[in-house]
Order: structure tokens, then C-alpha cells, then sequence
């Protein structure tokens, strides 16, 4: 299998327009985060998990043009959804597949309805959703996916296991020991750890840490980070063995 983080940054990406803190003024390329997504491939299928407001730009970095198989949406927030419509060039290569749960699938339709319409304006994207159920899996060809529900506040979302291998849960404050059973053994984790001081809705750094270590991922990536977690080299230096923090472009072969 191989990862590659597209982006590391919450959902004011970092820079933050308007800030002059020593991170949005870094000239250290890992600080600079564009909205949380990642691509992974498997033996046969190739999956964008999240498809944000900067999902354009994170396709024009890629070395080469691809077709997607198939989008998990992890929830409804517009930087993790806010990038859909630019997926109309990868739809010229075949409809593309968005899985999210019934929340999620409910909101979109609502939200840009042109997609999801009967008879369809010339040049919209060709996709189409499937309701993703927690702990029911489905197959991209032949890659197994595992949905999980964790909690944003208290809004349920989901997190994915897909191959067996790979873990990705963002934007989680908390979740149930049903799903923490559904992510043990994964052999590598994506995991949201928005800053150091506690959030209402998301995971702070010592709570992502003892998420992590409860999971025993042999190797985890922190992403979802806003300027407030500091800068790469400082905070990479403090982490545990095997808990990385992630930088946009990352690559993992596994």
C-alpha cells in the first residue's frame, strides 16, 4: 500500500490568512498545511479520503493524472467536502463513488443538489453517493473498507480502516471501544491532534497521543493541525517513537 498526505492542516489551513505567528510565517515548507486529506492506494484501488477546498491545488502537486476509484467522506464540514466539484476531471475517466454516512450523503445532496439531480447540467461531476454504515464493510474492487463512527463533539462522523492496514480518523474528540476494536492492528494511522490545549471537538495533543498508544498502530501521523500545534521541527522533536507529525506531500509506503 502507499499513502501520501495531501494535507495536514485544519480548517483555516495554515498559514491563517491575516497571521503573523512565528508558523504562519515560517519559511519551513512543513509548515505549511493545506486542508486534511489523503490518497491511498491499494493492490486495486486508488481512494481520496476527504475532498476539501484544496483539493485542486493538492491534485496539481501530483506527479501524474490518475483516476480516483472511489471518495470517503469523513463528514459534511465544507473542508472536508468543500473540493467536490473539482472533481470533474477525474469523472472524465469514469463516475466516481462518495461514501459518507446518512448525515453526511443527506447534506450534500442539499447542499450542491445540481450534482445529484435527475437530468444533470452539462460538465457537473459524475459521482454518486452510497450511504456508508458503521461497522458494515464494503469493497472498492476488491479493498475491503471498514467505516467507523467516532465522535466530532457530538456529531457523529466517520473514521475508515481500509486493507485491514491503514486507519484514518480526523476532526475526533472521543469514540466508542466498539471502534476502537475496529481500528487495532492497523499497521498505519492517520489521526487528527488539533493543538496542545484541549478543544471542545476535536483531539488536543496528550489526548491524541493516548489515543494512539491505545491503538498501537506501528506507525501513527498526526494531522488536522492549526497554527497552534507549532512548528514541524519543534514538535516532531517531543513526539514518541513511532507518532510522526505529518507534513503535506508526506509519503508512505507500506
Amino acid at each position: 500500500m502507499k499513502l501520501r498526505i495531501l494535507g495536514s492542516g485544519t480548517s483555516t489551513g495554515v498559514p491563517e490568512i491575516g497571521c503573523t505567528c512565528p508558523v504562519c510565517t515560517s519559511t519551513d515548507v512543513r509548515d505549511k498545511r493545506l486542508r486534511t486529506s489523503a490518497l491511498v492506494e491499494t493492490d486495486d484501488a486508488r481512494i481520496l479520503l476527504d475532498c476539501g477546498p484544496d483539493f485542486r491545488e493538492q491534485m496539481l502537486r501530483l506527479p501524474a493524472f490518475r483516476s480516483l476509484d472511489a471518495v470517503l467522506i469523513s463528514h459534511e464540514h465544507y473542508d472536508h467536502v468543500g473540493g467536490i466539484d473539482d472533481l470533474r476531471p477525474f469523472c472524465r475517466l469514469g463516475e466516481i463513488p462518495l461514501y459518507g454516512n446518512a448525515y453526511t450523503t443527506t447534506h450534500l445532496k442539499e447542499r450542491i443538489p445540481y450534482c445529484f439531480a435527475e437530468h444533470k447540467y452539462p460538465g457537473v461531476p459524475a459521482i454518486y453517493l452510497h450511504e456508508a454504515t458503521p461497522g458494515v464493510p464494503f469493497y472498492v474492487h476488491t479493498t475491503e473498507v471498514m467505516p467507523i463512527q467516532v465522535m466530532h463533539g457530538r456529531l457523529p462522523i466517520l473514521g475508515y480502516r481500509i486493507a485491514k492496514r491503514f486507519g484514518y480518523v480526523t476532526d475526533m474528540v472521543s469514540m466508542s471501544e466498539d471502534s476502537y476494536e475496529l481500528l487495532k492492528g492497523v499497521d498505519v494511522l492517520v489521526l487528527n491532534a488539533l493543538r496542545p490545549k484541549p478543544h471542545p471537538t476535536h483531539q488536543h495533543f496528550e489526548r491524541a497521543l493516548l489515543v494512539a498508544a491505545r491503538i498501537g498502530a506501528k506507525k501513527t501521523f498526526l494531522v488536522h493541525m492549526s497554527h497552534h500545534a507549532g512548528l514541524h521541527a519543534d514538535i516532531s522533536r517531543q513526539l514518541p517513537p513511532d507518532v510522526y507529525f505529518a507534513c503535506d506531500g508526506l509519503e508512505i509506503d507500506f
